[in-house]
Parts: C-alpha cells; structure tokens; sequence
C-alpha cells in the first residue's frame, strides 16, 4: 500500500476530527495555565495556595505534616504513571490483533475498514497516554525535589536562607502540579479519542464535550469558588 493509498483511507471529515481534537487538547491547557486575572482557573488559585504552605511549612515544628503531603503527592503521580503504562501495554497488544478488533467493529454496527484505519485510531490513544505517562512521570520526580528543597529549609526561621529557600520549594511543587494536571488532561482526550471509533462526527463531540468538562472544572466549579472564598482577614487571594 502506498502513502498515497494510506492517506485516502481516511475521509476529510476524519482528519478535521482529528484536528479539532488535537485544538482542544492545546486550547484547554492554554487556557486553563494562562487565566485571565479576572478569571483564574482552579490550578491558578492551587498555585497560591501552594506558596501559603510553603510559608507556613517555615515556622512549623516539626514538619512531618509536610513530608506526608508531599509523599501522598508522590503516590498519586505513581498511581496515574502505572495505571498509563499498563493502558498503553494493552494499546500496543490491540495494535497487534486488529483483526479481532475489527470483528468487534462489525458486530457493533461501526462498519468495516482496513486494519490500518484501527492501528492509527488506536495509535492517537496510545500518543495520549505516552504523553500522559511521561508528564505523570515527570511530575513524580518533580515532587521528590521538592522534598528535598523543603528539607533544605533551615529549622531557624531566623535564618536568611529560610524564605528563599521556601519560595524554591513552592515553585518546583507548582511545576510539579502542572505537569501532573498536563498528565490528567492527556488522560481526558486519550479517552475523548476512543469515541473515534465510532466515526468522526463522534469524536467531534467527545472532544467538545471534554472541554466542557475541563473548562467546568476550572472555572465554573463548586470547589472554585471554595477557593476564592476570603480569608478571615479579608484579604482576597491573587492569582500568579
């Protein structure tokens, strides 16, 4: 088979599909880390958040509660990586048994292709999921350095190093937290891309109906607005 037949396998409507989710994916992450400051988005205000607890972790004594949230942290970034690594395990053993996946198409009414339409409809999941794998993965190694920052924070609060310290620790858990939302996000349209299977105008949808959810989450939430909630002094939060 040639590219040129490799390419007229699919119709236009496939490769606008494929585009409009690929749109999706960039725009939400665009939005979501680049809010308005009018409108800040959940990871904004978590971000804010996060430097509280850095200032805070300063004066506490000790500071095992510290080390236990970013351990729990950790456990999850490790969760989502294994859970990633097993899908796309099962991604690449459906690539090589495409036959019986096209049986399952057929009885299900989606229509009959050749097995190379299949792989590369399973082979945009499995990109999802190796982006989501590495992100999650990076996010765990993320919050192992900011372990160790945190435990280079002099006990003295005293100390001049202490704040400057603290404000690294806060900047590298940050990072870390977007990287594991990158992850979660992958995650979302690795899943939104499964509706592909059923054709184009399915993934449209999927795609658009993962934004809403995502946006939602992000900006229109309960838990949004438990974080913009005023302090008891009154002073509203700033998002970065």
């Amino acid at each position: 088979m040639t590219w040129t037949d490799r390419i007229l396998v699919f119709s236009p409507f496939d490769y606008g599909a494929v585009a409009v989710l690929i749109c999706c994916w960039l725009w939400i992450g665009w939005r979501i880390e680049h809010p308005s400051p009018g409108k800040p988005s959940v990871s904004a205000l978590m971000a804010d958040f996060r430097r509280d607890w850095m200032r805070q972790m300063v004066t506490r004594q000790p500071r095992v509660f510290d080390a236990q949230l970013v351990s729990i942290m950790r456990q999850g970034t490790s969760f989502f990586a294994s859970t990633a690594v097993i899908a796309v395990g099962g991604g690449l053993a459906l690539i090589g048994n495409t036959d019986r996946l096209a049986g399952v198409a057929s009885d299900l009414a989606l229509g009959t292709a050749p097995a190379l339409v299949w792989e590369i409809k399973v082979l945009i999941v499995l990109l999802f999921l190796s982006n989501a794998f590495l992100k999650f993965v990076w996010a765990n190694r993320l919050f192992g350095y900011c372990a160790v920052l945190m435990a280079a924070v002099p006990n003295d609060p005293e100390d001049p190093r202490c704040h400057p310290r603290a404000a690294q620790a806060a900047d590298i858990c940050i990072t870390a937290a977007r990287s594991f939302n990158k992850g979660l996000r992958a995650t979302y349209f690795a899943l939104a891309s499964v509706a592909w299977f059923a054709g184009p105008l399915a993934l449209v949808a999927s795609a658009l109906v993962t934004v809403v959810i995502l946006y939602r989450r992000e900006f229109a939430s309960h838990s949004r607005e438990v974080l913009l909630r005023l302090p008891p002094d009154g002073a509203p939060h700033t998002s970065s």
